[in-house]
């Protein structure tokens, strides 16, 4: 009975980490994968900039242009601006001020 429950942990492990990843990550459109890969890097730049963890994509306002998200810090009351290459790679991040 032991034996049978000792990979019972590791597959709960890969099941944990297979449902934290987001779908898009592995989408068949590589503009799919690049936003999904933008949205990530400028998040962590983001966090990285202010040290807020809770730093979130804002969805309700509209962006025009492609690779630019906005970026809502609800610990400061503060927005980023954040523009990315066409690979996604987080290339330059701008503080709008109050959200």
């Amino acid at each position: 009975m032991r034996t049978i429950l000792r990979p019972l942990p590791l597959l709960c492990c890969c099941l944990l980490a297979l449902a934290a990843c987001d779908p898009a990550e592995f989408d068949a459109d590589p503009d799919v994968r690049a936003d999904a890969r933008g949205a990530r890097t400028c998040l962590n730049a983001v966090r990285d900039q202010t040290g807020d963890a809770s730093a979130a994509i804002n969805t309700t306002l509209p962006i025009v242009e492609a690779n630019q998200f906005i970026i809502d810090v609800p610990a400061a009351p503060e927005r980023w601006l954040c523009r990315t290459d066409d690979a996604g790679a987080a290339q330059q991040i701008y503080k709008m001020g109050q959200g």
